[in-house]
């Protein structure tokens, strides 16, 4: 081979090590942004879990109701931020959602899966739970699990925001949000969220919050940028 020859197929290689390293650029594009409030909220009040020993041993201090969780910067945590409308619906992943009891709480407060998707309730307390989701589309149960018996598992085939409470312990309140596809995030500590990888085209962005309701707001995505917006509710002080 000669010296010109050699040197080309030397920057091919090393253009085509280059890609490889990098990897394939995300398809699509992105909305982030943030959820807020603005106004006082009500004061979370603390849980009396007395009545279960075997739970209040596990605080130091009573922990507070999860109705409204705030953050830095009148930020709102444990939001459901999705794509309600402008994205086709996907098929379930293979993987279980899991649905923690740990001290007379569900872990994580608000669970999001997708319609078809298998979920799994767990429980890893001392004490016997019942588990009642309270849903207005799909099929209501309610299942008791003492302590040591295997996970619950089950899936919904319609998507809507579930109520789940607890018959046995009057304070355990989590959420269910049965989504249409994978195009969905909950706020954490700062109220942050990002739906990646969006085709052009126009979306419904919706947020959802227990107390407060949902907003929606509307925007296009024309290529691989980001959009941000922000979701502010009002808070509701009683």
């Amino acid at each position: 081979m000669h010296t010109k020859q050699f040197l080309i197929a030397g920057v091919a290689l090393l253009a085509a090590s280059s890609m490889a390293i990098a990897g394939p650029k995300p398809a699509g594009g992105t909305v982030s942004g943030k959820v807020t409030y603005e106004g006082t909220p009500a004061k979370m009040k603390p849980i009396d879990m007395s009545k279960e020993p075997s739970c209040a041993k596990m605080y130091t201090t009573p922990p507070l109701a999860q109705n409204v969780e705030t953050g830095a910067g009148n930020s709102l945590e444990d939001v459901v931020v999705y794509i309600s409308a402008g994205a086709p619906d996907e098929p379930a992943p293979s993987t279980a959602a899991v649905f923690t009891q740990k001290g007379c709480r569900y872990i994580p407060h608000v669970l999001a899966f997708q319609v078809n998707q298998e979920f799994k309730i767990v429980n890893e307390d001392q004490t016997s739970h019942n588990i009642h989701p309270l849903p207005k589309l799909n099929r209501e149960w309610n299942k008791s699990q003492p302590p040591g018996t295997p996970p619950i598992t089950e899936k919904y085939d319609k998507a809507e925001f579930i109520p789940v409470k607890c018959n046995v312990h009057p304070w355990m309140h989590g959420n269910f949000a049965v989504m249409k596809n994978s195009h969905y995030a909950i706020t954490g500590d700062g109220g942050a969220f990002t739906l990646a990888n969006l085709p052009p085209g126009k979306y419904t962005v919706t947020a959802w919050q227990e107390s407060y309701g949902d907003q929606s707001q509307d925007v296009t995505i024309s290529g691989s940028e980001t959009k941000t917006i922000t979701f502010t509710f009002k808070a509701k002080p009683y």
